[in-house]
């Protein structure tokens, strides 16, 4: 208990958001964000489990046994995934390693909370559009309104950029420059900027919303006059692509969300010949790892290949020819 009668962990909880993380560390206002939802969760939890106000919490209530029980109850009853549950295991270890620094006292305990693994997700297989079903998503908007062509400006933003939703929202329009270069600042995760280059149709498209929006507005905004939330992107998505699939019936067997946009563009990007390393600074990816795994998923070129290799008939016949290594080099060469 600290001298002011507060408890250790309410003590260490406020010095950690609103000075460590912050000033300290200078995290996102979006890591904050979700590293408040994740405590304010696990608070919570706690006091039921302890049968005590949130205020009577201390560090000693806080155990491994509690934050095994506490991701447990993520995934059992909120129906959390494992993405979620490292998520909230995330800020709990951000939080430890403070707290073993700021009051050495419970250093052990920190220990034993940060030796908690996360836990290791099934990768889904990253889900894409084809050029039909882009064009039949952007043609969906009403674009004799003013909604309309907002929401056009927006689904051709997501899918020219790769941006991630969050970084579309927060587009403002001192963020475009629709003169050669065109281009767009986009704001990343860790506080990481990047410039995108736009297509001209994209740079006329917003230097006509722009002209609408007014100066002082973000880019996209409710209509309310406020930016438009991440949700209400992928409110607006769910809605056009909803009409687009009396068009294209391939749309109802896919899960689309604003991150399919992004890789839709990487996909496209790849068909197109570009790099996996311009690809990963279009993406803002941390690491060109990251960028790799579209080079595993794109089908077409996975036809192309296949074609390439030919049939078990074609490989049969030339089974007679594997007779010496030039020719074998010749036919992998070929692959």
């Amino acid at each position: 208990m600290k001298p002011n009668g507060t408890t250790t962990l309410a003590w260490l909880l406020r010095e950690f958001f609103a000075d460590h993380l912050p000033r300290i560390r200078g995290v996102s206002p979006n890591t904050v964000h979700s590293y408040r939802d994740a405590w304010a969760l696990l608070l919570r939890f706690l006091a039921i489990r302890h049968k005590l106000p949130v205020i009577h919490l201390e560090l000693s209530d806080l155990g491994p046994d509690d934050v095994l029980a506490f991701l447990d109850h993520l995934e059992l009853a909120r129906g959390n995934g494992p993405i979620t549950r490292n998520s909230r295991l995330a800020a709990i270890h951000a939080f430890a390693r403070y707290a073993a620094a700021g009051d050495p006292e419970h250093l052990e305990r920190c220990q034993r909370l940060l030796a908690i693994p996360f836990k290791r997700a099934s990768k889904r297989a990253v889900e894409y559009l084809e050029a039909d079903e882009v064009a039949a998503i952007l043609a969906a908007p009403d674009r004799s309104t003013c909604y309309g062509r907002r929401d056009f400006a927006l689904l051709l933003t997501m899918f020219n950029t790769g941006a991630r939703v969050q970084e579309i929202v927060d587009i403002r329009i001192e963020d475009l420059q629709l003169v050669r270069p065109q281009q767009v600042l986009l704001h990343g995760k860790g506080r990481k900027e990047r410039l995108c280059p736009l297509w001209p149709e994209t740079a006329e498209v917003l230097a006509a919303l722009t002209e609408e929006a007014g100066s002082r507005k973000p880019l996209f905004c409710n209509q309310r006059g406020q930016a438009l939330t991440r949700f209400g992107a992928r409110y607006l998505l769910a809605k056009y692509v909803a009409c687009a699939k009396a068009e294209v019936p391939s749309l109802k067997s896919k899960r689309i969300h604003p991150h399919t946009m992004r890789h839709t563009t990487a996909v496209h990007l790849l068909q197109a010949g570009v790099d996996l390393v311009t690809i990963s600074h279009w993406l803002g990816h941390a690491s060109v790892e990251t960028t790799n795994r579209y080079a595993a998923i794109d089908m077409e070129m996975k036809r192309a290949a296949l074609a390439k290799v030919g049939t078990i008939s074609q490989l049969d016949a030339g089974v007679s020819n594997w007779r010496n290594d030039k020719s074998i080099l010749d036919w992998l060469e070929s692959l």
